[in-house]
């Protein structure tokens, strides 16, 4: 007797595999135009499938190895000598995450993470604050943009931090190759360099969040509502100053009574163990209604706790006057997708294993990273619909099985 159901889930299996080496096939042709000689373009395809393989350590000879190189020398090559334009080759990527996962609620986050160095050697190394430890450390800041949306979240841009020393030292200017343009900035400055980046190439997300090093910037946040007319949710502190009338007050000040009717029990989001409900209230501050925006402060309290102000966190809100206090919740909630992100690319894909010193370098690797993150969240969003959940979850160990990311240098033939 025939067995339909095998001959079913093979041909899903079939049509799976044929929509992800299309997937790649067309990923690679808008990368590959931003490397002139055709040795670069082989070994940028070879390096994101290394960085996709199940390989244990990232490092220059697993790579390798895992690619069939006998010696990292042409990732090295890749990474420092070769020409190409990181900033170019980005730019590719974030049009491509937002081509494939654009919803009507699309947010833009931002956030820093931090990468342990031994030495002094690495360009922006220095002992500053290691937000997975909370300590200080000696380590490498980068400060990312992450793309979410109802299809799917990944990093699509990436500043490194230079503290000032590496900026004002010549020295150190030198050993590190920083480019004569690149001065300090602040992590929000940063930040607004990303923003601007993305809505000169006509990236306009639904919402803007990010933590409490942003949100108490107050030149941050305005470039936001005057420059860049953007919706945002920004995490404060219980000190951030507003104007309610003609009175000055600190956020801490306006916070509803425990029992007062303006708190609403309500869930921002599903994470892993259910809906996750928090108590919510907000209270309009003065600001420029022009085009139809409002600023709020938004408060969040734990349910366990409704008598303890340590158990408030405080958000500024900026956004058009009919969003509902159930909507900012919402944004609130996705604010963590953008770690989800950092893990991801630091366990499965070598965010932090690189092997470069320079600026160009950690640039480069940091870049194809992104490459990678954002096609394999393009590729997830594309192939579940079809598998119906009927084949394994497409994690980096299934897709490093595939002939498709066996082929040759990372080509596909016809």
């Amino acid at each position: 007797m025939l067995d339909t159901s095998n001959l079913f889930l093979r041909g899903v299996a079939l049509e799976a595999l044929s929509q992800w080496s299309a997937t790649l096939k067309t990923f690679q042709q808008k990368l590959g135009k931003h490397f002139a000689r055709s040795e670069a373009r082989l070994a940028v395809f070879d390096y994101i499938q290394a960085l996709l393989s199940p390989v244990e350590r990232k490092n220059g000879w697993q790579m390798a190895e895992q690619v069939g190189y006998v010696n990292p020398y042409r990732f090295q090559h890749l990474l420092g000598r070769a020409q190409w334009n990181a900033d170019a080759v980005c730019a590719e990527i974030r049009q491509y995450a937002v081509e494939h996962l654009k919803s009507e609620t699309d947010i833009l986050a931002i956030d820093e993470t931090g990468f342990l160095k031994q030495g002094e050697q690495s360009v922006g190394v220095q002992v500053q604050y290691y937000g997975t430890t909370g300590h200080l450390e000696n380590c490498q800041v980068g400060v990312f943009m992450s793309y979410i949306s109802a299809q799917g979240h990944t990093l699509i841009d990436r500043r490194l931090y230079l503290p000032r020393s590496w900026t004002e030292e010549q020295n150190k200017r030198q050993k590190g190759a920083i480019p004569e343009e690149i001065e300090f900035a602040t992590k929000p400055q940063l930040a607004q360099q990303m923003l601007e980046s993305a809505l000169a190439q006509g990236i306009r997300p639904a919402w803007f969040v990010a933590d409490e090093v942003y949100g108490n910037d107050g030149s941050f946040w305005w470039w936001l509502e005057k420059t860049a007319k953007q919706p945002y949710v920004l995490t404060v502190n219980k000190k951030q100053p507003v104007v309610i009338g003609w009175q000055r007050y600190r956020a801490s000040d306006v916070v509803p009574d425990k029992d007062s009717q303006q708190w609403q029990r309500l869930s921002c989001g599903t994470g892993s163990k259910g809906e996750r409900y928090y108590d919510w209230a907000s209270v309009a501050v003065n600001c420029d209604r022009s085009g139809g925006f409002q600023r709020w402060l938004l408060f969040r309290r734990s349910p366990e706790h409704p008598d303890d102000p340590h158990f408030i966190s405080y958000y500024q809100v900026f956004a058009k006057s009919d969003t509902t206090l159930e909507t900012m919740a919402q944004i609130v909630g996705q604010r963590w997708r953008i770690e989800e992100c950092f893990k991801f690319a630091k366990d499965s894909l070598g965010l932090g294993e690189y092997e470069v010193r320079s600026w160009h370098g950690w640039y480069r690797h940091i870049t194809l990273v992104l490459a990678a993150q954002t096609f394999l969240t393009v590729l997830r969003h594309q192939t579940e619909p079809a598998i119906h959940s009927r084949t394994p979850p497409l994690t980096t160990a299934t897709i490093g099985s595939l002939a498709a990311f066996k082929a040759a240098r990372g080509l596909l033939s016809d």
